[in-house]
């Protein structure tokens, strides 16, 4: 059985896909990870590249004897994703871009990269975390899954805060996108404040035979306010795929 392993985004963790793991683990095995300064992992030295991060999660599968892989990455984890698609190539067997974009300056985000680094600089990671984690969902703060979502990005170490975002700042993996060979699933809610339709597009015509699924009435956090339709698109492009081989 190919695994499927799950990268999360900026101020993310590994708990945040418990909703999945809960409910696609009878069809892979599932491998969530942390990236290093977030979640479990936040004692970890912090990464302030793209590419970086890439390496040490195609290292950290290495480790575990994983051969080859499904690849889902959301957000800033879905530029990891993509740059382990163009690193890693061989190994990835199917890939799931959500919420993302192949241009790291974020244009037309709920607030620049910039404004992100010196507001948190000024209000700290936990008011930081908080903040960040309303802007994730069509309600806010209402949402039912903030709170723990919330706490989860609250585990963000402080250098890790700035050097996420420089990650993201310095990075474009445009040029990149004609050579990604691995089938292709682009997830993106419709009321996402972080990547507009400019940046879905932009994979969706970049990368050959990409396939689309828009979910209306979800933000940045689709796999958290629309769970089981999340997981339907998911074990639809994998399985089906997979059957059609």
């Amino acid at each position: 059985m190919i695994p499927l392993v799950l990268v999360h985004g900026f101020m993310g963790g590994s708990q945040q896909w418990d909703p999945q793991i809960a409910a696609l683990s009878q069809a892979f095995d599932l491998l969530a990870v942390d990236l290093p300064g977030f979640g479990k992992n936040n004692s970890h030295p912090s990464i302030n590249s793209i590419g970086g991060f890439a390496d040490w999660v195609i290292a950290e599968l290495g480790r575990k004897g994983i051969k080859r892989y499904h690849l889902l990455g959301h957000s800033m984890g879905g530029m990891i994703a993509q740059e382990m698609a163009h690193r890693d190539p061989n190994r990835v067997d199917h890939l799931i871009l959500y919420g993302t974009g192949p241009i790291g300056v974020l244009p037309g985000r709920f607030e620049t990269i910039a404004e992100s680094k010196a507001r948190a600089a000024a209000d700290g990671a936990g008011m930081t975390a908080r903040r960040i984690s309303a802007t994730w969902f069509l309600d806010r703060e209402a949402a039912p899954a903030y709170e723990a979502c919330a706490k989860i990005a609250e585990q963000s170490s402080p250098d890790a805060i700035p050097a996420g975002l420089d990650a993201m700042q310095t990075w474009s993996g445009v040029d990149n996108l004609p050579a990604i060979n691995a089938p292709t699933l682009l997830i993106w809610g419709d009321g996402d404040r972080t990547y507009p339709w400019e940046q879905i597009e932009r994979l969706w015509r970049g990368i050959s035979g990409a396939a689309l699924a828009v979910v209306p009435g979800c933000a940045h956090a689709v796999h958290l306010e629309k769970p089981s339709i999340f997981n339907e698109l998911v074990l639809d492009f994998l399985c089906g795929r997979r059957e059609q081989a």
